[in-house]
C-alpha cells in the first residue's frame, strides 16, 4: 500500500497539522507558545483558516497506508515576482514518521511544480536540522545564495527538468562563443544596469572583442572561463577566474564577470557558476579569492550567501552603465 496524497486546503485535519508545525517551530526558535492562539498573527491565521491563507497555493496532505486521516502536509507556494515557487510547511505527525510520508509529499510537490512549468523549486531550512536536510539533499536540492537574512537559515533550490549545464570552456570555445553567446551575455548585463566595466549602450562588436581578448588570456593560462548552457544550447551565464601573475600573488585569484542572463535568473545559476570556479581554484592550488562588486547590488546577496567576506567599501570607485560613479565593495574568500 502506498501513501495517499490529496490536494485539499479545506480539509478539517489541516488546521491541526499546521498548528503542530508552528508550535514546534516556535519552540525551536526559542519563542515557545502553549497553544495556537499564542502564535504570531500570520501563523495563527494559517491555523484558523488555511483555505484563505493559502488561497493561491497548492496544499497537499498525506494519509499513511491503512490510515483514516492525513498525518502530513506540505504547501507549494505560487511563484511571485518571477521567482521559483517555494515549498513551505512540510510536517509529518511524530507517530506517522519513518513511513516515507515526507518524501512522498515532497515528490508530489516537485511533480506538480514541474507540470506547472516551473524551472526550479526553492525552500528554507534551519541549519542543524539534519533529518530534513538529508531529505532535501537526497531529492537534489542544493544550497544557494540566501534570499532570507535570518541567521542560520539555509536557502536551498532544486532545478526541474533539464538543468542548464555548467562547464569550463577551452580557449577555442571562448573564441567561438565570443561573437554571439558571450557577447550577448555582456550586452544583457550592461542593459540591465550591471557595473561590469562598460558604459551603455554596449555594442555587440565591442563585447565580442573583449571576449576574444579573454580567449587569448585563456590560452595563456592567465584566465579560466565557465559557461552555463541551456538545453537548447544558448549560453545563460558565465564566470571567469583570473589567476595572480606576480611572484608574490600566485596563491590568489580574482572572480570576474559573473553574469547570468536576466531571463535565466532565480534558478541558482550564479551560485553554480561561482561554485565551479571556486572548486577549480582550490583544486589548482589557489588559497585565496577576491572580487569586487557594486555596493548594494543584487550580487552582494549571492556572495554573502556563498561564504564571502566583505573587506571594505570604496566610494565612487566605478561608474555604472549610465556613467554615474558608484561605491564598490571588496570581498574575499579563503579556500581549503
Amino acid at each position: 500500500m502506498n501513501v495517499m496524497i490529496e490536494e485539499n486546503r479545506s480539509h478539517p485535519r489541516l488546521p491541526e497539522l499546521l498548528a503542530a508545525y508552528h508550535l514546534i517551530n516556535q519552540a525551536g526558535k526559542g519563542t515557545p507558545v502553549a497553544t495556537a492562539a499564542g502564535l504570531p498573527a500570520a501563523y495563527r491565521a494559517e491555523t484558523e483558516d488555511p483555505a484563505a491563507a493559502f488561497v493561491a497555493d497548492t496544499v497537499l496532505l498525506a494519509t499513511p497506508p491503512g490510515g483514516d486521516l492525513p498525518a502530513g502536509c506540505v504547501v507549494l507556494k505560487a511563484p511571485q515576482e518571477g521567482r521559483a515557487p517555494e515549498i513551505k510547511r512540510l510536517w509529518v505527525a511524530p507517530e506517522a514518521r519513518r513511513k516515507g510520508i515526507a518524501k512522498a509529499l515532497m515528490t508530489e510537490a516537485l511533480r506538480r511544480a514541474a507540470a506547472a512549468g516551473a524551472s526550479a523549486v526553492r525552500l528554507t531550512v534551519w541549519n542543524g536540522r539534519e533529518e530534513p536536510l538529508a531529505l532535501y539533499r537526497g531529492l537534489g536540492f542544493e544550497t544557494v545564495a540566501s534570499w532570507d537574512d535570518r541567521p542560520d537559515l539555509l536557502c536551498l533550490q532544486k532545478p526541474l527538468g533539464t538543468a542548464d549545464r555548467v562547464e569550463r570552456l577551452t580557449a577555442e570555445e571562448v573564441r567561438a562563443h565570443a561573437p554571439a553567446g558571450l557577447a550577448a551575455l555582456l550586452v544583457d548585463a550592461v542593459e540591465g544596469g550591471a557595473s561590469v566595466g562598460f558604459l551603455a549602450p554596449l555594442e555587440t562588436a565591442e563585447a565580442a572583442a573583449w571576449w576574444t581578448r579573454v580567449a587569448t588570456e585563456t590560452a595563456e593560462g592567465a584566465r579560466d572561463v565557465w559557461a552555463a548552457h541551456a538545453p537548447d544550447g544558448r549560453l545563460t551565464g558565465v564566470v571567469t577566474l583570473v589567476r595572480g601573475s606576480t611572484a608574490n600573488g600566485r596563491h590568489r585569484g580574482e572572480i570576474a564577470r559573473l553574469l547570468v542572463r536576466r531571463d535565466a535568473r532565480g534558478r541558482g545559476l550564479g551560485y553554480r557558476l561561482l561554485a565551479a570556479a571556486e572548486a577549480h581554484a582550490a583544486a589548482t592550488g589557489l588559497s585565496l579569492l577576491v572580487l569586487d562588486t557594486q555596493t548594494d547590488s543584487p550580487a552582494e546577496r549571492l556572495y554573502r550567501g556563498a561564504g564571502w567576506t566583505a573587506a571594505g567599501t570604496i566610494p565612487d570607485f566605478a561608474a555604472d552603465p549610465a556613467g554615474v560613479p558608484r561605491p564598490t565593495t571588496l570581498y574575499y574568500k579563503r579556500l581549503g
